[in-house]
């Protein structure tokens, strides 16, 4: 059953299309990956569906509602969360009153409430950084960072987690630790959408893999149907591989 429904969306910026009419679904329990070269378009469906970019055309549905139209914190609310690219830690609090931040109520006008402190302490142990609590931003190493951000996006409870180049920058070893994270987040239920310029560890990870190319949508596949298809080679190669 689908959980997420992206149904010939486009968006313009002014002369330029950046998006032009993709369409994919995500079942539930799915790892799906979203991958293209450089510049193809990736980012922009993940603004668009958290309605960061409004759409020019098409709809998104989610969990069987109509979310096109609707705000980022609705789009939050109805179950969805976003890692972005960037880092982007409050670097006077501590990695704990960062994760607090995102449990508590229109977080934009409240200090009062949220998670405990058991709570935030699952929220970081859920990816390795529950020592770190009570360090500042600014002392993590890069790795840890990226955990950061992605216990922020956790301690919002989603049940569809978009993940943007949540490797960016990491040596081998900790994408190989941090992919079995989220193994672990889809094995707890947590649908995922992966985007990523290079597809080679990816493929080990997803399910499934759209890509796009030039803000198009070229195909969509098994990670083995998307690694052997020509157009897929030509798009990230600048040609064909010889069979």
């Amino acid at each position: 059953m689908s959980l997420l429904e992206i149904d010939g969306v486009t968006k313009r910026f002014g002369g330029l299309v950046a998006v032009d009419d993709v369409s994919f679904d995500v079942n539930r329990g799915e790892i799906v990956g979203l991958i293209g070269p450089n510049g193809s378009g990736k980012s922009t469906v993940f603004n668009c569906i958290m309605s960061i970019y409004k759409v020019t055309d098409g709809s998104i549905h989610f969990d069987e509602n109509d979310i096109t139209d609707h705000q980022t914190h609705e789009v939050v609310n109805s179950g969805l969360s976003r890692v972005s690219q960037e880092s982007n830690p409050i670097t006077a609090m501590s990695v704990a009153g960062n994760i607090q931040l995102f449990t508590l109520p229109n977080s934009l006008f409240s200090l009062r409430g949220g998670a405990s402190e058991a709570e935030i302490y699952e929220y970081a142990a859920r990816v390795d950084i529950e020592d770190k609590l009570q360090e500042m931003p600014d002392e993590l190493p890069h790795a840890d960072i990226r955990r950061l951000e992605i216990a922020k996006a956790l301690a919002t409870e989603p049940d569809l987690l978009l993940l943007d180049e949540p490797f960016a920058g990491m040596n081998q070893a900790e994408i190989t630790e941090l992919a079995e994270t989220f193994r672990a987040f889809s094995e707890a239920g947590i649908t995922m959408v992966i985007v990523d310029h290079n597809m080679g560890g990816l493929m080990d990870l997803v399910d499934r893999a759209v890509v796009l190319n030039n803000g198009e949508k070229l195909m969509e596949g098994t990670p083995d149907e998307v690694t052997s298809d020509e157009r897929v080679q030509k798009a990230y190669l600048g040609t064909a591989e010889e069979s």
